[in-house]
């Protein structure tokens, strides 16, 4: 199923190039997170991979960073990953549905806020599971499905209202309780899946529509309207926008769901649930109280 325009979503990433040193704040506070979240790891990656690398948030946030031996990256974009380059480590032009990494090469794949305009999602968390040697680590964060909701609602109800219907002009994103699944039915062990929402604020909605723009994130939906918006809509949609989602100050707000995933490859070194009834301890002696059998004539002691 093909739900984005991939060939559009790296000319917008070409076009973006220009603007992203003034709108990237958002990459590289990820990238800060994912980095700090590597330093819980009690193990060191020698290689690693940076899959959709930008124009290399990711590296400045890894700069001399203990666990990490080789990082090299990879973007859809060619000018992105040129722009990534001039950091000093290898660069290359790589499409994240179709991943040139051969089979058990990595220790670490770090993905940062990338994946969400994949196609086949479960097939991609597959090729990084077959990239990664066993017991390799897959730590990446996606817009979640919050994101953005208040600019989704404001045009919404501002078409409905200028033209009688409805169009698909924010993309979708994965929603956070999919996520655990999909790791598992590509092959990870051990996956942790958690939501953080960033709160941006903005004097009005054009601002935000620039910097979504200067991102490079702008809808790349295939099945978006392909004629350019009237006026109106936009218009409708601001004042939408500052009635229903603004803050003390008078400042609109916009939400940015950041999913945090984390899963290994197998190995026979990690940790396994035990079969149930197998415990050689009894709850009761562990946290050193007295066991109560329950029955149906057992009085349960009443609230305080």
């Amino acid at each position: 199923m093909r739900v984005f325009d991939r060939g559009l979503v790296r000319q917008r990433r070409e076009r973006a190039v220009a603007t992203l040193p003034n709108a990237d704040f958002l990459f590289k506070e990820s990238a800060e997170r994912l980095a700090d979240r590597l330093l819980d790891m009690a193990r060191t990656f020698p290689l690693a991979l940076d899959l959709g690398c930008h124009t290399g948030q990711m590296a400045e946030a890894l700069a001399q960073h203990p666990k990490i031996g080789t990082l090299f990256q990879s973007d859809l974009s060619p000018r992105m990953a040129a722009h990534a380059r001039a950091n000093g480590l290898g660069t290359v032009c790589a499409d994240e549905e179709f991943l040139p990494i051969a089979a058990n090469a990595l220790d670490l794949v770090l993905s940062n806020l990338s994946l969400h305009w994949v196609n086949d999602l479960p097939g991609a968390f597959a090729q990084i599971r077959q990239a990664l040697k066993p017991d390799g680590l897959f730590l990446a964060h996606m817009f979640g499905g919050d994101t953005l909701r208040e600019l989704r609602i404001a045009l919404f109800e501002a078409e409905g209202d200028t033209s009688g219907g409805v169009a698909p002009r924010v993309s979708p994103f994965t929603d956070v309780r999919d996520a655990g699944n999909l790791l598992t039915r590509a092959g990870f062990a051990l996956p942790v899946v958690d939501a953080d929402t960033i709160t941006v604020t903005y004097t009005d909605l054009f601002k935000l529509m620039a910097d979504l723009r200067g991102m490079g994130e702008t809808n790349t939906v295939i099945e978006r309207p392909k004629k350019p918006a009237r006026r109106d809509l936009f218009l409708r949609a601001a004042d939408i926008y500052a009635k229903r989602f603004t803050d003390a100050r008078g400042r609109l707000t916009a939400t940015f769901e950041i999913i945090s995933l984390t899963a290994w490859v197998p190995h026979s070194s990690q940790q396994k649930a035990l079969r149930p009834g197998s415990a050689t301890t009894r709850l009761a002696d562990a946290l050193k109280t007295s066991e109560i059998t329950l029955d149906d004539s057992t009085p349960f002691p009443k609230k305080p």
